[in-house]
């Protein structure tokens, strides 16, 4: 997975909605911290006759609650559509470890290469409190799935 851009945004109405090419939008929360991930096909970097589908996703992170938290690390699960399993966990996001104060939110962009056209991602940020506390919050599972590809997920 590589990054390709990251934005902050104070305000949080004043972020843009991004959808992915079917408008596709995948949301969780765990206590007072929201995650949208908006997937989008990127056919243009792809190579599915050498076995290469490349997704991008828009992660936006809000914070609706009263705490300053900041994100230290992050896990994810791929899957394919063989069912293969491949866990990926990492400091921080593109880089960067962000805080994010009562009503902040952070945007950044990255990618997952399959080698299949289908498959699927989850996972979890671990943040932690001013106070020290340590808790995880849920990346909803979403999709990468071409139209026409025969899902063969569980």
């Amino acid at each position: 997975m590589r990054s390709i851009r990251r934005e902050t945004s104070p305000p949080m109405q004043r972020m843009r909605r991004r959808r992915g090419q079917d408008g596709a939008a995948y949301e969780a929360r765990t206590r007072d911290i929201v995650v949208r991930v908006f997937p989008i096909y990127a056919a243009e970097e792809s190579s599915p006759e050498q076995g290469l589908y490349l997704w991008s996703y828009t992660v936006e992170i809000e914070n609706h609650g009263v705490e300053t938290v900041t994100l230290v690390s992050r896990r994810w699960t791929i899957v394919d559509a063989f069912n293969r399993v491949n866990d990926v966990e990492g400091s921080g996001v593109v880089g960067e470890q962000p805080e994010l104060k009562p009503r902040e939110a952070f945007r950044y962009v990255s990618n997952c290469p399959l080698p299949t056209p289908s498959g699927a991602m989850k996972g979890s940020y671990a943040m932690v409190t001013d106070e020290g506390e340590l808790f995880d919050v849920e990346i909803p599972e979403f999709s990468l799935h071409l139209p026409g590809a025969a899902a063969k997920l569980n």
